[in-house]
């Protein structure tokens, strides 16, 4: 029994059947990738926990306590942790997957396998890491509810979309970043300053229903996360803005980026040795 490589000069030959003959390997990343982050830390797993938390306490204080920056009557500290949790997953899968190409260069130089496993690992361990988080959010947010300062409601049950279309974007925006940085090395700094302003533009540490519908609509086309974290706060905390088309818009992001990502990153790919 042999395998045979075959060359895949045009932009759509893009062999996915690959991808899934390789599973194993997928999962090896996954496990490097999980177990390697807090591998020789102290506290290990526990900086899942210690960062949202050391996050949304500070956002309690300064956005809450001393901007005066209205929660829809929600407690601060459910308002920003359930913002901060599902907004954390798509920052990481975005700046861990923007960085493929230039730090695997070695790996990629010595062996074949399907390269997009790279970056769709990065997709699923983070993944791992965000259930831990969610546990925490689900603690406080079942704490909250017992108290009587939340009404969660039925959309709750979109949480897999949501999540979906998190792990869409954060991938799309990768990958795409990641094929630029193998010319231009410039993105390489802008990507954390970038991940930053988008996260000041999402609807964190201040609610969708502060803002009028042509600036939510404006908005949500400049930063396609931001109706997702809507979404979330309203299913989880019953108070916010949930809207179809908003949502709509951001899971044709999701679809546009995927196939522009994809398309580039497979193109860059067959190349990149030569510039990287």
């Amino acid at each position: 029994m042999y395998t045979e490589i075959k060359p895949q000069n045009k932009w759509y030959d893009i062999d996915f059947k690959a991808i899934w003959n390789y599973r194993d390997l997928l999962m090896l990343f996954v496990r490097r990738d999980f177990v390697a982050v807090y591998k020789q830390t102290v506290l290990g797993p526990i900086w899942f926990f210690i960062q949202p938390i050391l996050t949304t306490i500070t956002f309690t204080f300064i956005f809450g306590n001393f901007a005066k920056i209205s929660t829809d009557g929600i407690p601060p500290l459910i308002f920003y942790l359930s913002g901060l949790t599902f907004w954390n997953y798509f920052a990481s899968c975005l700046t861990a997957t923007s960085n493929t190409f230039v730090s695997n260069a070695g790996m990629f130089g010595k062996v074949y396998f399907p390269r997009l496993i790279t970056p769709l690992s990065v997709v699923i361990s983070n993944l791992i890491k965000f259930g831990i988080q969610f546990l925490l959010f689900l603690g406080v947010f079942f704490y909250y509810w017992y108290q009587g300062d939340i009404n969660p409601n039925w959309t709750v049950a979109l949480l897999p979309v949501y999540i979906l279309m998190m792990a869409g974007l954060g991938l799309g925006f990768g990958i795409l970043i990641s094929s630029l940085t193998t010319k231009y090395r410039d993105f390489t700094f802008l990507v954390g300053f970038g991940v930053q302003l988008l996260m000041y533009a999402s609807p964190i540490i201040y609610p969708f229903s502060i803002l009028s519908e042509k600036m939510r609509f404006i908005l949500n086309m400049v930063n396609p996360m931001s109706s997702i974290i809507e979404a979330i706060k309203y299913g989880f905390l019953g108070e916010g803005v949930f809207s179809v088309q908003n949502l709509a818009i951001s899971f044709s992001y999701m679809v546009v980026l995927l196939f522009v990502g994809i398309v580039t990153f497979h193109k860059v790919e067959k190349s990149f040795m030569d510039t990287v």
